[in-house]
């Protein structure tokens, strides 16, 4: 075993914004993608649409962001998703996407789901504890 230890300097901050910003722009071009598929598919309304585990948005997602599946996904990612899925079918059926900013109504419910981060991932040991679980 090795010891992992830095420190946060400010490269280090910026790079690490800029990946989490790349795995949130990700994951909105897929639900963009995913609305724009179910509608051209022919869904009509929000109920027809679900994610879980066993279906193509979920697994698109996951082999992005958890490529190994050393990670079990929270059922809470799988409820986000679906909200998220149904808030892009909506505004892209009622039209708002031919507005430019049309998005950021969608990110502002989305932010309001946003969960605390685990407790695991605060620790100074946290490679260390999630490579023994």
């Amino acid at each position: 075993l090795f010891l992992l230890s830095f420190q946060f300097n400010r490269c280090i901050t910026s790079q690490l914004i800029k990946w989490f910003s790349n795995f949130r722009e990700f994951y909105y071009i897929q639900m963009e993608k995913f609305a724009r598929q179910s509608i051209n598919d022919g869904v009509t309304g929000t109920e027809e649409l679900s994610v879980s585990r066993d279906c193509e948005l979920f697994r698109a997602l996951n082999m992005h962001y958890n490529k190994a599946n050393d990670f079990e996904v929270p059922d809470r990612f799988l409820e986000v998703a679906e909200i998220t899925l149904r808030e892009f079918f909506n505004a892209i059926v009622a039209g708002k996407d031919v507005d430019p900013s049309w998005k950021k109504a969608i990110y502002k419910v989305i932010c309001k789901l946003d969960s605390e981060v685990p407790e695991v991932f605060k620790s100074p040991n946290c490679l260390q504890e999630l490579l023994h679980e």
